[in-house]
């Protein structure tokens, strides 16, 4: 896969920040509602250029690698380290 395929595949899913798989499978399945051949604004190249990119961005994200260490946890996790935090009180 080359950067500017990539690229092309956020354009078309019109992704333009971080994005989880949950939203990006939501993200897709409007725009395939909205696109598909049988919708009144449907169109069946716009549809198959929407799937393909699903699909990419789909294998990029699976074969994605993690930093497993510290600061990453607590980067994706802003509010792990907090010992004050009130939502710990709703589960005691």
């Amino acid at each position: 896969m080359r950067y500017e395929d990539f690229e092309k595949a956020l354009d078309s899913l019109n992704i333009v920040t971080r994005m989880t798989q949950s939203e990006l499978k939501n993200q897709y399945r409007r725009l395939s509602k909205k696109y598909h051949p049988d919708m009144p604004d449907g169109s069946d190249k716009k549809f198959k250029e929407i799937s393909e990119a699903y699909k990419l961005i789909q294998n990029y994200m699976k074969s994605y690698r993690f930093s497993l260490d510290r600061d990453e946890f607590y980067s994706q996790n802003p509010l792990a380290d907090r010992p004050d935090d009130w939502f710990k009180s709703f589960n005691s």
